[in-house]
């Protein structure tokens, strides 16, 4: 099987974003957004799911980080779909629970072509330093919908708000990492008895 790799670059009014996802990498990243805690949230996903994951994002900071996470996770997800080509030999399915202290996080996952999220994870406080947690579930949003992927996150319970969001992306990164795994019993086939994930 050939590398899964793919680079994706988004320009708009607000934002200019270049996203490559290496699905078959060792972990490596190189990201900068401008964003402290998001590039870590995204070193994090890069680090767990072993995919190699480099993101440069330039944004209007001056308004508020939301367009950068948001345009971000449109990049990422683009790219990672364009790197699962034809979704060939997947394992397709999987799921986590993410222990982090005193936080549990469930993640599954179906890379299925189809996008959907369901995000049940709250937080305490309205900010982790700088950064706004509504923005986690704006990530997760925008990276599905442009994966084309069904993801469920859930955090049983937790009490500090970056234990809470750092779960998440571990999760996520653990749960993508399985199901984008090649399965060597159905290498050659697409996972579906439609013949076709790709929607």
């Amino acid at each position: 099987m050939s590398m899964r790799t793919a680079t994706i670059t988004r320009q708009t009014n607000e934002t200019s974003i270049q996203a490559t996802v290496n699905i078959d990498g060792s972990g490596q990243t190189s990201i900068s957004t401008g964003i402290g805690f998001f590039d870590h949230m995204l070193d994090q996903l890069g680090r767990h799911g072993l995919m190699d994951i480099d993101i440069t994002a330039k944004g209007d900071l001056h308004i508020d980080d939301h367009h950068t996470v948001e345009d971000t996770g449109i990049a990422l997800g683009q790219a990672l779909r364009k790197a699962l080509g034809d979704f060939r030999g997947i394992t397709r399915y999987a799921d986590v629970r993410l222990p982090m202290d005193e936080t549990l996080t469930q993640v599954a996952v179906d890379l299925s072509g189809r996008a959907f999220l369901v995000f049940r994870t709250e937080f305490s406080t309205p900010k982790i330093g700088t950064f706004d947690t509504q923005l986690v579930r704006e990530f997760f949003q925008a990276f599905a919908m442009n994966a084309g992927i069904t993801l469920h996150i859930e955090t049983a319970y937790g009490v500090n708000d970056h234990h809470i969001a750092e779960s998440c992306f571990k999760g996520v990164a653990r749960a993508l990492r399985a199901a984008a795994a090649v399965d060597p019993r159905q290498s050659n086939r697409v996972p579906s008895t439609k013949g076709t994930l790709s929607v």
